[in-house]
C-alpha cells in the first residue's frame, strides 16, 4: 500500500495524517515534498500522525530524520504522534526515539508547540 497523506489544522499546528508504508521511492518522496511544502508556506508547527503507518524502511527513516533536520534548520518544529508498535520498536532500535518529540495523545502534542 502506497503512502497516503491527509493534512489538517489544529490550533495553528499542521497535522499530517500518514497511512500506508514509508519506503524507498514514492513514500519517502511524498513525505519529503509534503513537509518542504509546509515549511516553504511558513508553517512552523508540524505533527506527523503515524498511527496508520504499517511499515517504515531505512529510506523512510532517513527521510523522517532529514525532514526533522530541515524543519529545525528553518526554525520549524516536527513532532511525532501515535506510533504503532512496529514504528516505536524501530525508533528505539535505531536510537532515534531520543531525537524526536513523540506523543500518544494529540491534544498533548498540539499543546506542546505553545
Amino acid at each position: 500500500m502506497a503512502l497516503a497523506i491527509a493534512s489538517r489544522e489544529v490550533d495553528g499546528v499542521t497535522v499530517l495524517e500518514l497511512s500506508g508504508r514509508i519506503t524507498l521511492g514514492e513514500g519517502s518522496v511524498q513525505l519529503r515534498d509534503a513537509i518542504r511544502d509546509l515549511i516553504s508556506k511558513g508553517q512552523r508547527n508540524i505533527l506527523l500522525d503515524l498511527g496508520e503507518v504499517s511499515y517504515i524502511d531505512s529510506s523512510g527513516l532517513g527521510e523522517m530524520v532529514s525532514a526533522y533536520t530541515t524543519a529545525k534548520n528553518q526554525g520549524a518544529k516536527l513532532k511525532l504522534l501515535k506510533l504503532t508498535k512496529k514504528v516505536h520498536d524501530l525508533l528505539q532500535l535505531t536510537k532515534l526515539y531520543t531525537v524526536f518529540d513523540i506523543y500518544d495523545d494529540e491534544a498533548a502534542a498540539v499543546a506542546s508547540f505553545k
